[in-house]
This record gives C-alpha cells, structure tokens and sequence, in this order.
C-alpha cells in the first residue's frame, strides 16, 4: 500500500500528463461504476467535493437521499497504462473511492466501507492483518463482426497447456505484463481444463488491497482481451458439461509483527489452533455465505459433482473434493484456501463473509473438526450424513433463505444492504424460475 499525499497524487498527475481521472467505487452487485473528471477537477476531488446521484446506483439510496459523495483512498491513486487516450492526449489514472452520506459519515451499504468495518471488528480481538491471495479463473470467447461474444472458445487448449494448442497465451501474457507495469505482484499465469479457460494469480496482500485488486484486474482482463478480438467473462459456468470458473481464496490472519497465526510447528499438521477454529467458523456458516460467495442463478451450477467444484462442506489437508483444502506450505505461507467461492462475486462482500465466519469460529472456540480423507464424490449420501457433511445450497433460492435466517450476515454485511441484497437476489431468482429453458423444449415438447 502506497502512502500518497494529496501532493504526491497532483504531482504525479502532472509528470505521467494524466488529462483524465476515473474516481471508481463499487456497488452492491460487484459492479465497478465510475465518476470520470478532466484533471483540472482533481484537487476538488482530492477535497472530498465531488458528488454523484447514490439514486442510481443498485444497492444504494433512494431517489429523496440521492446526493452522495465520494472519498478517495488516496493510497490507489493509479495510471492505467492500459486506456490510450488519442496521440499526445495524455493518459487516464484512478482513485478508488469510499462512498459518504450528505451529512459527511459513510454510507452503511457501501461494500468498501463493509469490509473495512469487518476488519476493524477483526482488529478488535487483537488480529492485525487478514491477508488474501485470490485465484481467478475466466474464459475467453471469441467476437464476431459485430464486436458481440459468440460462444465459440478462444482456443482448445487444456490444463498447463503450451502454445500452438494454447491459442490465448498472448492474451495471457498481455494481461499479466499489463498489471505488472502497474505493481502488481504476480504468482503464475496459465491455461485452465477447459477449453478457453485461464486463471492468473497475484501474491496475498490485506484483504481491502487484494479486494481492490481484484476489481481493477477484472476491468483490466476484459479490455485487454477486447483488444485481441476476445471477450472475457467471469461467469461461473459459461458452458454445461465443462469445468466452470472459480476464484479460490487463500486466507490467514498475522499478528503486528507479520508473524502468521494459523502456523503451529507444534502440531501434527502444523495448523495452530486459531486455524482450526477459523475452519470451523467457515465450516458451521457455509451455507450463510454462499449469497455474497457465490451471488447468481448461474453460480449453483458450477456448484455441481464432476467439475472438481466443491458441493459439500468438509476441509482436508490435501483433498480437492472438500470445500476447503489446506495447501502444502507452511511457515509464512501457511493459509487455508476456501474453493467454493466464485469470480462473479463481490470481493468486499464475500471476503466480509468469510472474514466475520472465521472470526465467529474463533470467538466460540470450535475445534474437534477431523479432515476429510476420501474422495466425496465417490460417497453416498449416507456416508457423507453418518460423517455429518452437510451440503452447500444448490440453487440461488436456498442460499437466499439461509443467508435470510443468519444472524450473524445480517450483522456483517449490515442492516442496509442485508435487506436490499436479498431484496434484488429474490428478483434475480423469480426473473429466472418463470423462464422456460431450452433443457425443457428438448425433454417436454416432443412428448407431452
């Protein structure tokens, strides 16, 4: 995290000739939405001056508290190198912003601020950082004539795979050289099972600069697959019958001096207590979290057995058929990496989630959970019932009852946006069980 000053910013504004600001904030869906100001505004903006209608905003206020102001996190301040502006018109940088109300304090339903109140909660119990490293997979599609995605893949290539199969290496390559130019700290790139699906992975950081991250790199894998005549989507299962697209989180708390408090050389994996317990805490709110984890209809189908996408609620040491495995790593490096999550998801909100669910686990002191050795695939539902392995919800309209029954979502996420998200997911999830699908035509028509 850059210490920035307001002069430091105006400065360097000045030196890279940014004619163009983009003062980004987040809504409720996971959108980034943007106010854009000619640099001439940015002092007024580096003021706290700058409005925008909250009215408009999905998740936000109503028409009669419409005017909001936004707060930038000057530590953000970024140029993107990626936007070219015409020949010798200078460059476009970003500041992401926190949301404020008229009267100066900040708005309650602002993921940004849901996170950071999170956090402090997390501060509380005597924590320092909550650090993440995200592992976001999407797909790229080709466009047609018209600029339109069609559904034809980018490439066939495979796990690992190399060019010439791997057709999108440059795409990938671009990407990655573009976040770097920006400071970004990556970890690896390659190409994912299916057909037209990658993931690139970028080094842990604290959780609201890893959630930052994620946004700007979601914005940033889209433009510059455009730019090569792809569109990318981080759809959670763009095709039936193939492997879907994940955003496993790798997750641990550290103390003040950076000392990683899930590590215990001690012990017979190595996993301190506060791990376990942490564990615990995902494992018992799980199904409660799985709204701002894994937020749409479409998410639920990659939820599915077969596509190396967890559908029950276990962890394990080395298991990739349990919700959380236990990466090999330890000191330092050792996390536990939650691989229900998907990259459609709001990264404020569902690192809030699991945050608070850790925490809670922590709080009541759950311990006692044995790791799941056997492939749960391979189990019957007896088997997994007798080893009390409950199953994460199958369908948008499950994850809305149990996120609707917790107490403790509604008191991590707040009141403001715990009635309005479920609010808009109970829209999204009747707009869905009305529509006739293509499944139906082929089974019903011919027969009935």
């Amino acid at each position: 995290m850059k210490n920035y000053t307001r002069t430091d910013i105006l400065r360097l504004a000045k030196e890279n000739d940014v004619r163009y600001v983009r003062l980004q904030f987040t809504d409720m869906l996971g959108t980034v939405k943007n106010v854009e100001i000619p640099v001439t505004n940015l002092e007024r903006a580096l003021a706290n001056e700058i409005m925008f209608d909250g009215s408009s905003i999905q998740g936000f206020v109503r028409i009669d508290e419409a005017d909001m102001y936004l707060y930038p996190d000057l530590s953000t301040w970024l140029v993107l190198e990626w936007e070219t502006l015409s020949q010798n018109a200078g460059k476009v940088a970003r500041l992401i912003c926190d949301v404020y109300k008229t009267d100066r304090t900040p708005y309650e339903g602002d993921p940004r601020f849901i996170l950071r109140r999170n956090i402090l909660e997390m501060k509380k119990m005597g924590y320092d950082k909550f650090n993440v490293g995200v592992e976001p997979e999407f797909f790229l599609f080709k466009l047609d004539a018209h600029g339109r995605p069609t559904m034809e893949f980018s490439d066939l290539g495979g796990y690992f795979d190399l060019a010439p199969v791997d057709g999108s290496e440059d795409v990938r390559r671009d990407i990655v050289l573009e976040l770097e130019k920006m400071g970004f700290d990556m970890e690896v790139s390659h190409h994912e099972v299916a057909f037209g699906q990658h993931e690139i992975n970028f080094h842990f950081d604290n959780a609201l600069e890893a959630c930052d991250n994620i946004q700007t790199f979601k914005v940033l894998v889209k433009n510059v697959a455009r730019r090569h005549g792809f569109h990318a989507t981080f759809m959670p299962k763009p095709i039936q019958g193939i492997n879907g697209s994940g955003m496993h989180s790798n997750i641990s708390l550290s103390d003040a001096e950076g000392k990683n408090l899930f590590y215990d050389p001690n012990t017979e994996n190595q996993l301190s207590q506060t791990a376990l317990a942490f564990i615990g805490g995902v494992m018992k709110h799980a199904q409660a979290f799985c709204l701002v984890t894994n937020p749409t209809v479409n998410s639920y189908k990659r939820l599915v057995p077969g596509y190396e996408a967890p559908c029950y609620i276990s962890w394990s040491d080395a298991n990739r058929s349990t919700m959380i495995r236990i990466p090999a790593a330890r000191g330092r490096s050792t996390r536990i990496e939650v691989r229900s999550v998907d990259p459609s998801s709001n990264p404020y909100l569902a690192m809030s989630g699991l945050l608070a669910a850790g925490l809670d686990g922590i709080r009541l002191g759950l311990d006692g959970l044995s790791p799941v050795k056997k492939n749960l695939f391979k189990m019957s539902e007896v088997e997994r019932k007798r080893l009390g392995i409950k199953n994460l919800p199958e369908s948008l309209k499950e994850a809305i009852e149990f996120f609707s029954a917790s107490d403790l979502m509604k008191e991590t996420i707040g009141e403001v946006l715990h009635s309005k998200l479920i609010e808009a997911k109970t829209k999204e999830w009747d707009d869905y069980k009305v529509r006739v699908s293509q499944w139906e035509l082929e089974k019903y028509l011919p027969i009935i």
